[in-house]
């Protein structure tokens, strides 16, 4: 396995440009050139599901917080969202000839081992447009096919911002490295209810990590329920609550 590196050494004046970009454009033609590119390795080789996609809010500013295990995780997350979305990642993958794929498909660098806040004046420029950011709760990869603890940076963006947290949790991409052995794992995203913080201007350490421990614990709660009762138990569920909701008299909804 390929050592991390924690901490990249470039100054923040080189990620200048990737930010001032992220806060003027939307992600372009290259957001749906890697779109239909992937789409079909994703469905066929990782038999990927996505389940209740109608918690994403259709509209208005969004932070997707999934768990995260690979770096397929973006593209399992966006597959299938009509809505574009924007990704918080680590600077070192803001090299050439990558950065430009990265830049021009939504993705906006955070500079690993440094208090960035430019990556936090991006994701709120992202927000104030009513577009959507996915920031992983863990704030990196977890290699030991377990969650990690959720980190206060999530928090800190959605009392900040007020706008919808959609807790996800995806599962199977721990195994995805197996591709070197032709083992390719199924994979399912599960977006949960979005939730909702009375936004606060200037939020101590301690407020935004309740919020994330907060987001998360839904994280924790449908991704272990992926583990047990697999994608055919989650589907279930989601289809129980879909009836218990069309029976109260609710707008019915539909699992994906």
């Amino acid at each position: 396995m390929k050592a991390q590196v924690y901490k990249d050494a470039r100054p923040a004046e080189h990620f200048a440009r990737f930010h001032e970009r992220t806060r003027r454009r939307r992600p372009d033609w290259v957001y749906e050139a890697v779109r239909i590119v992937l789409t079909p390795y994703l469905l066929l080789f990782y038999r990927a599901r996505c389940i209740d996609s109608h918690n994403v809010p259709q509209q208005g500013a969004v932070i997707i917080a999934p768990n995260h295990f690979s770096f397929l995780d973006h593209f399992f997350v966006a597959v299938y969202l009509r809505r574009k979305v924007h990704f918080m990642a680590k600077s070192q993958l803001f090299q050439r000839p990558m950065q430009f794929i990265y830049t021009h498909g939504g993705v906006f660098p955070v500079r690993r081992g440094h208090a960035d806040e430019e990556a936090f004046k991006t994701a709120h420029a992202v927000l104030a447009r009513g577009d959507i950011v996915v920031m992983y709760a863990e704030a990196g990869r977890s290699r030991s096919g377990e969650l990690n603890k959720p980190r206060h940076g999530l928090g800190r963006l959605a009392l900040e911002s007020g706008a919808a947290v959609v807790p996800t949790a995806i599962a199977g991409t721990e195994r995805v490295r197996n591709w070197r052995r032709l083992q390719f794992p199924k994979v399912t995203v599960q977006f949960a209810e979005p939730v909702r913080f009375e936004q606060v201007a200037d939020p101590t350490r301690e407020q935004a990590q309740a919020a994330s421990e907060i987001v998360f614990e839904d994280v924790r709660v449908i991704h272990g329920r992926l583990r047990t009762e697999g994608r055919r138990g989650a589907i279930q569920a989601a289809r129980a609550a879909r009836r218990a909701a069309e029976g109260a008299g609710r707008r019915p909804i539909s699992a994906d």
